[in-house]
């Protein structure tokens, strides 16, 4: 057997769908990727696993690509847990780690899903993807997608921030920007598909951009000895890493992987300014209603609507977390705060989350030694807009 993919599942209905076919979305909703879960236990162990190269592909046999296919890969590795002492303290915690991705490749998180979803669509034939992005998701795409050969469309907001903008003409995508949000960029895509014969990669309207960032969760696993922390804190616009990583730990968990099946309890942390999954949360729906005059300066978060917003919904209440706000007043000062204490490169997205961790410690809904991973999704340095300071000249002494 060269892959252990039992089938595609649609998500909103259970329907079945083959493996091995090009598929976009079912009844307008998300996919699933199942695996023979069985097989893989008999097939490999943790310990087997823990000797291969620190890629995400290490986790092959819980991958969609079959185990003969090369992927397409940039060298992405396995990112760095980091212990974060000093910024604990100041948030009046004992044990936090930060979960850098802004060490892959392309700078962002956004490497995982499209390592996997490039790889996939690669073999089965696409030749040419489109795609909206709110900042990170469009520059992954348009390296991994040259780094196949493909042919690579992006939309993006007029004012995604700048070095987003760049890297994707940078590495030969035909990109523009849109007067608009980030759901208009996905109409241009969804309404010309047909026309131009591209291959829709926007967020979860593919299956395997989640079977990418599912690797987040199998690494913390793995990085805590196949213990699970007990809280995760995770910037969400789309939403797919979350999901990704309840799928995760679901998969570890019947596969016996773990220690101990205590669940960590998600937190996804959303900015004030758009907050569509904070508000379903709040008012106890399953599905989320488009945030009006979506802003915020953390562009990631600037998703004002969700394909998957009930398997975030979901995932969020089977775990006992919740849906939260942060300041968009707070951003660039817990940019600031957690680089001086850690020299860690926060993204404006990481902020929100810093920002949500601070207010539920300040209620007790977190406990000072309980285990909290933060996700900090992308590199400070593509967000030149979120700095709010400028270095003095200096002057010589008289």
């Amino acid at each position: 057997m060269n892959h252990y993919v039992t089938h595609l599942e649609a998500a909103i209905d259970g329907t079945r769908l083959p493996f091995g076919q090009l598929h976009g979305m079912h009844a307008g909703r998300p996919i699933w990727v199942r695996y023979d879960l069985e097989a893989i236990r008999k097939a490999v162990t943790p310990d087997e696993i823990a000797k291969r190269p620190p890629s995400l592909w290490r986790y092959r046999e819980l991958l969609p690509l079959p185990m003969d296919v090369e992927p397409v890969s940039l060298g992405e590795g396995m990112s760095p847990l980091l212990n974060c002492p000093r910024l604990a303290e100041h948030l009046g915690l004992k044990n936090l780690w930060v979960k850098d991705e802004s060490q892959l490749p392309t700078g962002s998180f956004k490497s995982r899903g499209m390592t996997a979803a490039v790889s996939m669509a690669k073999w089965l034939g696409v030749k040419r993807i489109a795609l909206p992005t709110a900042g990170n998701a469009g520059g992954a795409a348009a390296a991994y997608g040259a780094r196949a050969g493909l042919e690579v469309y992006v939309f993006m907001p007029a004012d995604t921030p700048s070095i987003n903008q760049m890297e994707t003409a940078m590495f030969g995508a035909k990109a523009f920007r849109v007067n608009g949000l980030i759901n208009d960029c996905g109409k241009i895509v969804k309404d010309r598909s047909a026309e131009m014969q591209w291959f829709d990669f926007s967020t979860l309207k593919e299956p395997y951009r989640l079977e990418g960032k599912k690797t987040m969760g199998l690494e913390i696993a793995e990085q805590f000895g196949w213990e699970l922390p007990d809280v995760i804190l995770y910037p969400t616009g789309g939403g797919t890493g979350l999901i990704g990583m309840w799928k995760a730990f679901q998969e570890l968990k019947e596969l016996g992987w773990l220690k101990s099946n205590q669940m960590p309890r998600l937190y996804s942390c959303q900015a004030e300014g758009c907050a569509p999954i904070a508000t379903a949360y709040a008012k106890g729906e399953r599905f989320a209603e488009l945030f009006p005059n979506a802003h915020t300066l953390a562009s990631g978060l600037r998703v004002p609507v969700a394909v998957g917003d009930f398997m975030i919904l979901d995932a969020i209440r089977a775990s006992g977390g919740q849906a939260l706000t942060g300041s968009e007043d707070s951003i660039s000062r817990w940019m600031s705060t957690g680089g001086q204490l850690e020299g860690i490169s926060f993204c404006p997205e990481t902020a929100i989350c810093l920002d949500v961790l601070a207010q539920l410690q300040a209620r007790g809904e977190v406990k000072p030694k309980e285990r909290v991973v933060v996700f900090n999704t992308g590199a400070a340095q593509k967000y030149q807009e979120a700095y709010s300071f400028e270095l003095p000249l200096y002057s010589p002494p008289a």
